[in-house]
């Protein structure tokens, strides 16, 4: 085995025993970085000698075999995180990712329903009232009231939902703890879903709230689906995923006037930054409310 080699395993053992990264995302990091070694000794370097020019040199060679900018930016991304821990692991006396620009992106706006097809939505499994439409009610109204990540929903555990005070507690990316205000619509139905389906579903050793027919844990496969099955209920045409649910949720918050800083804080955000694209979505739905209503818009 390679010294580069080397490097990219404990790095990615430190992904996995301290940061408590999932093994679909190690698995993604070490495909990019494998690539990067594989490109670093064809051109007779190792990550720990490589530099800034080199660097660029596999991004250009990512460029040449038609990667999108997109992709170029997360292997970019993926040697920052990789760089950053052999600096303090003192493994390199510098990081050489600093003076790398990034692939200039074009900007993708997140799609969003509007809150009508959201109600509609939200709506649609309370018309079929059968211990599914019970448990989908409570899973759609949880996602969206606590704008959770589709793998946070499928991952809640009993202890996680306090029904009294209103708040669920999620577990992040790297198993960041957020705790979110739970609204009385979702209360409802996840208490109606305990009260008359969970019981007769689940295990007695089972600790997940959300489970199968089978008892087993919901997977994000099957939500995927099961949120596809009502959005059509609702008359909702267009494509749709729970992610647009989570996407929804910060954006309604923004219009209805929240502060950018605790959106931040709900959708468990390490970056202000990253929830800034909501306020282009809720700019560019202002002016076309202005255009649309006002007398010289």
């Amino acid at each position: 085995m390679s010294e580069s080699d080397l490097l990219v395993d404990a790095y990615l053992t430190h992904l996995k025993v301290e940061r408590g990264l999932g093994a679909a995302t190690i698995q993604a990091y070490a495909t990019d970085l494998a690539r990067y070694a594989r490109h670093l000794e064809s051109e007779s370097l190792d990550v720990a000698a490589a530099d800034g020019p080199a660097i660029s040199g596999f991004l250009y060679a990512l460029s040449r075999s038609d990667l999108s900018a997109r992709s170029q930016a997360r292997y970019l991304s993926s040697l920052r995180g990789l760089y950053k821990w052999l600096l303090s692991e003192k493994h390199v006396a510098r990081d050489p990712t600093e003076l790398v620009d990034s692939p200039r992106l074009p900007r993708k706006l997140p799609v969003v329903l509007s809150k009508d097809e959201v109600l509609a939505l939200l709506g649609a499994p309370d018309l079929d009232d059968t211990p599914l439409g019970i448990r989908d009610a409570a899973m759609l109204h949880t996602m969206y009231a606590a704008g959770l990540r589709v793998s946070e929903l499928v991952h809640l555990e009993l202890g996680d939902v306090n029904l009294e005070t209103g708040f669920v507690q999620a577990f992040g990316k790297g198993r960041k703890r957020r705790i979110v205000p739970l609204g009385a619509p979702a209360r409802r139905r996840i208490e109606r879903w305990k009260r008359e389906v969970r019981g007769g579903w689940a295990p007695a050793s089972s600790r997940f709230l959300f489970v199968t027919e089978a008892g087993t844990p919901m997977t994000r496969q099957n939500f995927f689906a099961r949120v596809r099955h009502w959005a059509l209920a609702a008359g909702i045409s267009r494509p749709i995923s729970p992610h647009k649910l989570r996407h929804s949720f910060a954006t309604h918050l923004l219009l209805g006037g929240a502060d950018l800083r605790a959106v931040q804080t709900m959708l468990g955000h390490a970056d202000v930054t990253t929830t800034q694209v909501y306020t282009h979505v809720t700019g560019e739905h202002l002016s076309s409310m202005h255009r649309r209503y006002h007398p010289r818009g």
